[in-house]
């Protein structure tokens, strides 16, 4: 019987990129049934990440989720110093509602996961992704304004992001990046958050 998850993430670049990320995953019947996002750009906060796990969990009656993973940027910070207000607020979750929340996160925002594949992000872009360690990508500064650098006259959306991510391996990138690995670890299986 399939496992069935859902996702709460900061913004529309995430709502598009994760399915496509996390599309393997039906292999091991593991389906990512929906991801979703603050409203009107509000900020994913605990209190708002509470409301949007209780609104999924309570509006999905016919069919119930087995798990909520909720995915933050670190924004280069400590992982636990950026989760610990989200698991803190929401502690209780767990108790009100039947499916697990679990916690995890994208040490520079979700854009570092995609140099991870370097082979496959050249191949979409058109050219090299330049002077970063491709092999390191949670260490990359800023990925996302790295890859508005590379697209040049393309501008970067959210709509691209989903395209970009369509093409990546996702088994290469949670190689490369722990924060990924991490995440997936959280959709497949329940750990809490990858350490990076």
């Amino acid at each position: 019987m399939p496992k069935h998850v859902i996702v709460v993430a900061t913004g529309e670049t995430e709502r598009r990129a994760l399915p496509h990320l996390v599309s393997h995953l039906r292999e091991q019947d593991i389906s990512v049934d929906e991801v979703r996002i603050p409203s009107r750009n509000q900020t994913l906060n605990p209190r708002m990440a509470e409301r949007l796990i209780k609104v999924v969990w309570y509006e999905k009656v016919h069919a119930l989720p087995d798990k909520i993973v909720l995915l933050v940027d670190a924004d280069g910070a400590s992982p636990d110093d950026v989760l610990a207000p989200f698991t803190e607020h929401s502690r209780h979750l767990n108790d009100e509602i039947a499916a697990t929340v679990q916690y995890a996160y994208a040490q520079h925002h979700l854009e570092a996961w995609y140099f991870a594949d370097a082979e496959n992000l050249k191949k979409f872009i058109g050219r090299s992704p330049g002077n970063v360690d491709t092999s390191k990508p949670d260490e990359i500064q800023n990925p996302k304004g790295h890859l508005e650098n590379l697209l040049g006259d393309r501008r970067y959306t959210a709509r691209l992001s989903g395209e970009i991510a369509n093409k990546l391996d996702a088994r290469t990138i949670a190689q490369r990046s722990p924060s990924f690995k991490g995440f997936l670890e959280a959709v497949m299986n329940g750990s809490r958050h990858a350490a990076g």
